[in-house]
């Protein structure tokens, strides 16, 4: 009876969209069928195997992998040096740096997009000019499919490092000192008692963090979209990329219902392996 309310916005926000989505998926929504739906159609698997087939969807999905396969480990390492800095007993002006840490995280995505743009813009980029005193020639960094992801990848993990910053900070705070004291009379460095001890007691936030972060860098959109439109060569391009352009640019809003429920059969796949694995590590 007390989860009942709980349960009702999970069913009404969540349970219902989910099984909307897949029951458009099964059906060849359009904008003629937007207009009337008497031209709407049952047309079963067919939308997955024409996606299955299209070589793009194997590139956004490609492209949404290389994402989160480099930018969630990246993003939790980032987060967890900083939470340990700012713990650090030697450290200074704590709630100075918590703040500018945690600040790219209240940020407007799409106003952050454009700056960082700017930054590494090929001619009058702020990064290109600093380069330039070394002598490295200009790097057409957004423009180059080599390039294009990476700095994807750093904007992302620059701009949402600081909210799992706070989550971890509150982890080491709640490791008893008594297990760093016991650890040092045992003759523990502090890499070892780092190893041994904080790690461990921080297992089940760092799962925490992960499903958290791996969930949100899986919606990659916004930052592809203000920042190269996708490009460049289709490099950028993520499945949720597509979807938007599947029901907003062509409006073929069955075939997006269908990439969005295979965007979140692998967010769920994926999310219960995780959990999977840390129980097997006796992580709870």
């Amino acid at each position: 009876m007390f989860a009942a309310p709980a349960l009702v916005v999970i069913a009404l926000f969540f349970g219902l969209p989910v099984l909307a989505a897949f029951a458009l998926s099964l059906t060849d929504f359009d904008i003629y069928a937007l207009a009337d739906l008497g031209n709407l159609r049952f047309v079963g698997l067919h939308n997955y195997s024409q996606l299955l087939q299209n070589p793009l969807f194997w590139k956004a999905l490609g492209n949404t992998l290389y994402f989160v396969a480099v930018g969630v480990p990246l993003s939790i390492a980032m987060s967890l040096g900083a939470a340990l800095l700012l713990h650090s007993k030697l450290a200074r002006f704590k709630p100075f740096f918590r703040t500018a840490y945690f600040a790219p995280v209240v940020t407007t995505v799409v106003a952050v997009a454009v700056i960082w743009k700017y930054l590494f813009h090929t001619r009058y980029g702020l990064v290109n000019w600093a380069l330039s005193f070394l002598g490295v020639d200009p790097i057409d960094w957004l423009g180059d499919p080599h390039w294009a992801m990476p700095m994807i990848i750093l904007f992302a993990v620059w701009k949402n490092f600081g909210y799992n910053m706070i989550i971890l900070l509150a982890g080491l705070q709640s490791i008893p000192e008594d297990l760093y004291e016991a650890a040092r009379i045992d003759g523990a460095t502090p890499a070892r008692q780092f190893w041994h001890v904080t790690l461990p007691m921080l297992g089940p936030v760092l799962l925490l963090v992960g499903i958290l972060t791996m969930a949100g860098y899986f919606q990659l959109f916004a930052e592809p979209y203000v920042i190269t439109l996708g490009g460049p060569l289709q490099s950028t391009v993520s499945v949720l990329y597509l979807m938007y352009e599947e029901g907003f640019k062509w409006w073929n809003l069955g075939n997006a219902s269908a990439v969005a429920f295979l965007l979140f059969v692998l967010m769920t796949a994926t999310t219960s392996g995780l959990m999977w694995f840390a129980r097997r590590k006796g992580v709870e």
